[in-house]
Parts: structure tokens; C-alpha cells; sequence
């Protein structure tokens, strides 16, 4: 199985690249998101899920791993396949996306191409409340409760685990430290800072007076 690519760009098409690898050129098919990174006769490293059937052997190629990890989970859901993992993960990028799941926005992923409400529901029942991939390998962080959605589940970022396990110190629950954190970065934005987070996680956390 091929995990990852290195080497220069050939070509980009509309939906696949060719990638030269020391002369044997590989045919990668992607999302537009990577894609639109990928430019001809430059070099390209790609985090590679191989996917094989009795008629072909396909590659699906992303420069995020954990892109990669999550568009091998999402197919674990009934009724999602390559096409359909490719694109929701062109619609949502993997922070926006598990902040969907974890608030059970089920609206933000039918924006997703092929995508009914649905299939939505049954992604986010599918995947709510389990360890979320982190990476090459889907892993589970020491700790995590077994029955709450996990830290990395909003988080791809440091600021955001960061503001997560700032808020279960300070002695709230996992699960309402995770969804506090998802409101907090939908408000404030991917980019956003620990200290932020934190501040706006707190707010959310409050009691409506």
C-alpha cells in the first residue's frame, strides 16, 4: 500500500495529478483544496490513501494528513464513498468540519456536493462522541472519556486543544469544554489564539442570566 508521494508535479487536471516519482509518474486523484496547491514542474510531498478493487487500484492523494485520515473515516459512514468524502472535505476544511460534527450542524455539511440532509444526520450521528483521526493513523489521546467527543474531535490546531484542556482544568466536563472551544473557533475563526479561545469558551460556558 502507498502511504505518500514525493516527488515533482507533472500535471493537474480537473480532478487528478500526475505526479513523477524518479521517473515513474503516478496518477493521483484529489480534491479541488489540494489540487489548487499543486503546480506543474514544482515539488510536491502527498499523504496518500490507496484504495484497490478488482478493477483498479486507485490513489486519493491530500497535502493535509489529517485530510487524508479524515476522508478514510468518513467513509466508514453508510452510504459515503471516495466522491462523496472528497467532497465534503472541499466544502468544509477539517477544522470546520469536526466542529459540524461535534455541534451536530448537519446544515454545514450538506453543503457538500451529492450531499442530503440525510446522509448528513448519518454522518454526524455516525462520528459524534468518537475519537476523531489526528493524523496519519486515527488515534484516541490518553485520557479521553469513552462516551465524550475527544479534544482533537474540534481541534487540528494546538490554540484549540490548548483552550480544551485549559477549560477541563479549570473543572468543567470534557464534553462542554469541547463544545464551548467549537463555538468559541466558529466565532473567532481558524486562526485564533489559545487565550481567545479560552475567553470566548468561558463565555459560552456562562450561565444565561
Amino acid at each position: 500500500m502507498i502511504g505518500s508521494l514525493r516527488g515533482r508535479v507533472a500535471a493537474v487536471g480537473e480532478a487528478q495529478a500526475l505526479i513523477d516519482v524518479q521517473g515513474v509518474g503516478y496518477v493521483v486523484h484529489a480534491g479541488a483544496r489540494t489540487l489548487q496547491r499543486l503546480r506543474p514542474g514544482e515539488p510536491a510531498e502527498l499523504f496518500v490513501e490507496t484504495q484497490m478493487s478488482e478493477s483498479a487500484i486507485r490513489l486519493y492523494g491530500f497535502i493535509d494528513p489529517l485530510e487524508r485520515a479524515w476522508f478514510a473515516r468518513l467513509q466508514d459512514a453508510p452510504g459515503v464513498g471516495a466522491k462523496i468524502a472528497l467532497a465534503i472535505l472541499d466544502t468544509l476544511a477539517t477544522p470546520q468540519l469536526m466542529d459540524a460534527i461535534t455541534l451536530g450542524d448537519v446544515t454545514a455539511i450538506t453543503r457538500a456536493h451529492g450531499v442530503g440532509k440525510k446522509l448528513a444526520e448519518r454522518i454526524v450521528t455516525e462520528f459524534k462522541g468518537k475519537p476523531a483521526p489526528t493524523g496519519f493513523f486515527a488515534v484516541r489521546n490518553a485520557g479521553d472519556a469513552p462516551d465524550a467527543p475527544s479534544a482533537s474531535a474540534i481541534a487540528s490546531s494546538g490554540a484549540r486543544s490548548d483552550a480544551v484542556s485549559a477549560l477541563v482544568n479549570l473543572g468543567y466536563p470534557q464534553a462542554d469544554a469541547v463544545r464551548a472551544i467549537a463555538l468559541a473557533g466558529r466565532e473567532l475563526g481558524e486562526e485564533a489564539a489559545a487565550s481567545a479561545l479560552i475567553r470566548a469558551g468561558l463565555k459560552a460556558l456562562a450561565p444565561s442570566a
